[in-house]
């Protein structure tokens, strides 16, 4: 049975899109995810901007999701739980990609 993952692609207030993940990231629903992120970097492919990928309500991912981010790592922008952080420290992923913990909710 898959993990309970949510995943939304609104715009921002400034009209570019954000990839919003809730729940949890695993080998169970990555597919799901890795489809999601693709998608939305195809969508704003030619921009010179960074899909913004909000992963602040995750509080878990497992090393399937880590990767899939890794492969993406030049083409996003991440908004992670605290919890997280270390994660993308230890990994190296906060050197490949821009990596901002969320503000408190």
């Amino acid at each position: 049975m898959p993990t309970l993952l949510t995943l939304n692609t609104p715009r921002s207030d400034d009209g570019k899109l954000v990839l919003i993940a809730a729940g949890e990231i695993d080998l169970s629903n990555v597919d799901m995810f890795t489809h999601a992120l693709t998608a939305a970097i195809a969508e704003t492919a030619g921009s010179d901007e960074k899909l913004t990928v909000d992963l602040s309500t995750v509080k878990y991912l497992d090393s399937a999701a880590v990767n899939v981010l890794f492969h993406h790592a030049e083409q996003i922008r991440l908004i992670v739980h605290p919890f997280l952080i270390r994660i993308f420290t230890v990994t190296g992923l906060n050197e490949l990609a821009t990596v901002e913990v969320a503000p408190p909710e």
